[in-house]
């Protein structure tokens, strides 16, 4: 039943998610919110509510190192199999985007993350340094955005949208959610418990992949339209929103212990997949099918360390 549980939650998770944002993005639009303020928060906040679901109900349940692997493991899994497995589909040219800016951005939320975690354990101040963080990248992105040019299509629009539909959207994300985390939550721990697995170690592997997939179905999409330009752009800012705000609103919920693991292997690893975007970011090079071979097989020899880690 633990399994059932899981992937029953996952995809109500997945589902409610898609629903809040469609929801927020038109009643937004139609209580006259620029669609540019839209597109750098709303949809940034709707997107990621899966996983802020599940790290601030894992605190609540007391088990907060899953709430810590679901974030580390899928700002990993964002890099190595969000971009890794589309580019073995057709190569994705994210040589045709300047994300040079949001790149260092998120490099910094990385290192700042790391150090907050080396204090040991990450707490209400750590929250309060984190959103403060996210605050002001959210202020230089609308700032910035707004000396360029309107965003044309933002994720979820829908004109023809009514105000009944809008309101349902709504009321199945914000009803969706909860029970969605609640699900997988209690079968994520079960399962952890019954190989003997910490709940770090599942919300590195299990929780981190379910949570990264619809970052992966977009992006697996767009590669098979070769419209895979602008992937890259958003595993960065989805890396940034999950270190900074997703952490940082957990952290007030209350205290995350930093397991030594993360310490020593785990952010390291974090870290080393983010430098991996060095040659798409600055060197304009393409992601090709030798790279995504070489991303996807990374991800794989990870989880693999993880888990015989563990059996060890």
């Amino acid at each position: 039943m633990e399994w059932i549980y899981t992937v029953l939650g996952l995809v109500i998770l997945l589902l409610a998610g898609d629903s809040l944002v469609k929801g927020a993005v038109n009643l937004s639009l139609r209580l006259g919110v620029p669609a540019l303020i839209v597109s750098l928060t709303i949809v940034a906040f709707g997107t990621s509510a899966p996983e802020l679901l599940i790290s601030v109900q894992a605190i609540l349940d007391g088990v907060p190192g899953l709430a810590l692997g679901n974030v580390v493991g899928s700002n990993t899994a964002n890099v190595l199999l969000v971009l890794g497995i589309p580019a073995l589909v057709a190569t994705m040219h994210t040589s045709e985007c300047d994300t040079r800016v949001s790149y260092l951005q998120m490099m910094a939320a990385s290192v700042l993350f790391i150090v907050l975690c080396f204090m040991g354990t990450l707490n209400w101040v750590s929250g309060l340094i984190l959103l403060a963080a996210l605050a002001a990248m959210l202020i230089h992105a609308i700032v910035t955005t707004r000396r360029a040019a309107e965003i044309e299509e933002i994720e979820g629009a829908d004109p023809s949208l009514g105000w009944p539909k809008i309101m349902l959207y709504l009321v199945l994300g914000l009803i969706g959610l909860p029970i969605g985390a609640s699900l997988l939550i209690a079968g994520a721990t079960v399962i952890a418990e019954g190989f003997g697995l910490s709940e770090s170690v599942i919300g590195l592997t299990l929780v981190a992949v379910g949570t990264s997939l619809p970052e992966l179905a977009t992006t697996f999409m767009a590669a098979l339209r070769r419209q895979a330009d602008v992937a890259i752009g958003n595993v960065i800012g989805s890396n940034m929103f999950n270190l900074l705000g997703i952490i940082g609103i957990a952290a007030l919920v209350g205290p995350i212990p930093v397991d030594s693991s993360f310490l020593t292997f785990d952010l390291w690893v974090m870290l080393g997949a983010s430098e991996i975007l060095i040659p798409f970011v600055f060197l304009k090079m393409n992601v090709t099918r030798l790279w995504g071979i070489g991303l996807s097989a990374a991800y794989i020899a990870y989880v693999v360390v993880v888990l015989g880690a563990v059996s060890a």
